[in-house]
């Protein structure tokens, strides 16, 4: 005789609340958490390995990016060297071609008959010279200091002497023993000075 369904189910309900059945349910339980468990650590597992590849990646481009920054900076310098050793050769070549007319002139100067030439037509040739020459060092830069009458100034003058006097005011040169010379705002030379002082003032 089939038992009914009622009847089934019932016994089944019975069989799952006995110890048996329970412990074989929690076994079950249990190894489908076991089971997700060890997914998940796969998962994170292959995470990680994932993100440790892609850190490795971006520390050897960081690394080659490095490298080549330091070969274009490396370059860059050999580069301004030897731009400045071109400037620096192209400056004193122009320097050479404009002493060249001095040169010159002053090669006259030695090979003229002294027996024929006048001491005025000397003097004359003596400062056209000097006329060159000062205007080659002006093209270049380079300015002349001659501070007769002006107040002295320590940046640019050197005080070799002070001299009691009335006719100018203290602290005014009033002779120059040396002209001074500046590059573009560079001292080159300080002008070697006298200087005015009141009479005693000591």
């Amino acid at each position: 005789m089939k038992k009914s369904n009622t009847q089934a189910d019932h016994e089944a309900e019975a069989q799952a609340t006995t110890p048996e059945g329970e412990a074989a349910d929690n076994a079950e339980t249990s190894a489908r958490q076991e089971q997700g468990a060890e997914d998940n650590a796969d998962d994170e597992m292959q995470s990680l390995q994932s993100a440790l590849g892609q850190a490795e990646q971006e520390v050897a481009e960081t690394k080659e990016a490095m490298l080549r920054m330091h070969a274009e900076m490396e370059n860059l310098r050999k580069r301004l060297i030897k731009d400045l050793e071109r400037s620096r050769r192209r400056a004193l070549e122009d320097i050479m071609n404009d002493l060249l007319p001095v040169k010159d002139s002053l090669e006259r100067g030695v090979d003229t008959d002294e027996a024929t030439t006048t001491v005025e037509a000397m003097k004359e040739g003596k400062a056209l010279i000097i006329r060159m020459l000062g205007k080659v060092m002006s093209d270049h830069g380079l300015q002349e200091l001659d501070p007769a009458g002006e107040p002295f100034d320590p940046e640019l003058h050197q005080a070799m002497a002070m001299h009691e006097t009335e006719e100018y005011e203290p602290g005014t040169v009033i002779e120059v023993m040396q002209k001074g010379f500046r590059l573009h705002d560079r001292l080159i030379r300080p002008a070697m000075v006298v200087v005015a002082k009141a009479p005693g003032d000591d």
